[in-house]
C-alpha cells in the first residue's frame, strides 16, 4: 500500500499542476512563459509541480479573490436590493387592485354558471322523476 501510495501522491500532484498551469492566464504566469511551466511540471514530475504551485503563479489572498469588481450575490448587493425597492411592478397597488376586481368578477360568473348548471340539472331530474311517475301510473291503470 505504501509503495502505492508513493506513486499515487506524486502522479495527483502533478496532474493538478498540469491542469492549474493550463487554466491559469498568461498574465498571471510568474517568472517563466506557461508554455515553458507546464514542459518543466510534465518533465519533472515533483520538482515541476512543487515549483508551479510555490513560485509559478501569482497568488492572492483568499480574501481578494472577488476584488472591488467582482460578483457579488444578490441579497448582499445594495445595488440589487434598491432595484427592487424601487420597481414599479412591484409597488403598484392600482395594478393589484384591478386584479384582485378581475379575480372577484370572474369567481361571480363561475358561481352563477354553477347555479345555473344545478338548477337544470335539478330539473331534469324533476322531468325524469315526474315520467316515470306517469310510467308507473300507466303501467298500474292498464
Amino acid at each position: 500500500m505504501l509503495r502505492a501510495l508513493l506513486f499515487i501522491l506524486p502522479l495527483a500532484l502533478m496532474i493538478y499542476a498540469f491542469i492549474d498551469c493550463l487554466n491559469t492566464p498568461e498574465e498571471e504566469a510568474k517568472h517563466l512563459p506557461k508554455v515553458v511551466w507546464v514542459i518543466v511540471i510534465l518533465l519533472f514530475w515533483v520538482v515541476g509541480a512543487i515549483g508551479w504551485i510555490a513560485a509559478g503563479k501569482v497568488r492572492r489572498p483568499a480574501g481578494a479573490r472577488g476584488g472591488a469588481g467582482g460578483w457579488v450575490a444578490p441579497d448582499d448587493n445594495p445595488d440589487f436590493l434598491k432595484s427592487l425597492r424601487n420597481d414599479p411592478a412591484r409597488n403598484d397597488t392600482a395594478r393589484d387592485e384591478d386584479e384582485a376586481r378581475d379575480d372577484e368578477a370572474g369567481l361571480k360568473e363561475w358561481e352563477a354558471d354553477l347555479r345555473r348548471r344545478e338548477e337544470e340539472l335539478r330539473k331534469r331530474e324533476r322531468g325524469e322523476e315526474d315520467r316515470r311517475g306517469r310510467e308507473r301510473g300507466e303501467d298500474t291503470e292498464s
